[in-house]
């Protein structure tokens, strides 16, 4: 299983949305309500809202076999602000392999800190990486609390 990860292309937002979506309603549901997964990953999906912010974002964009299988964001303050894998291919080096190429970009932009708010589902992963945890976060959104954690990690 060889995992490539290149940069985004303006053809791969539908299936990343789908990658978002499929991760969060169902994955999530170990840790989140059906209520508050509905407030994170709301349905109908807008297709359309997604493909803007995908295009500017500029995802890195993991592949299987040809495939979109994940997708991380890095922006220009060191945010990363999504960070998903397809639940089908979870617990396999998708999200390793992106945040090591993630990691790499940062450090060649002269980016000395990442920071991240991770979901129940990302904060184990993100503290191997190296990341600290800041703060837990409480987000209302329409009468549901979401939960979340600041976390950050300095590049030397």
């Amino acid at each position: 299983m060889t995992i490539t990860i290149r940069n985004f292309h303006p053809g791969d937002a539908k299936a990343l949305t789908d990658i978002f979506y499929t991760s969060i309603h169902q994955v999530a549901c170990q840790y989140y309500t059906q209520a508050q997964i509905n407030q994170w990953a709301p349905l109908p999906i807008d297709y359309p809202r997604w493909q803007a912010k995908f295009e500017q974002a500029a995802p890195f964009v993991a592949e299987l076999d040809n495939r979109p299988v994940g997708f991380m964001t890095l922006a220009e303050d060191g945010l990363i602000d999504l960070a998903y894998s397809h639940p089908e291919h979870q617990k396999k080096g998708i999200a390793t392999a992106l945040y090591r190429h993630l990691e790499t970009q940062a450090r060649q932009q002269g980016i000395k800190l990442l920071t991240v708010k991770a979901s129940y589902l990302a904060k184990s992963f993100f503290i191997k990486q190296g990341f600290k945890v800041l703060a837990k976060n409480e987000i209302p959104r329409s009468g549901e609390v979401l939960i979340n954690w600041s976390m950050e990690k300095h590049l030397s």
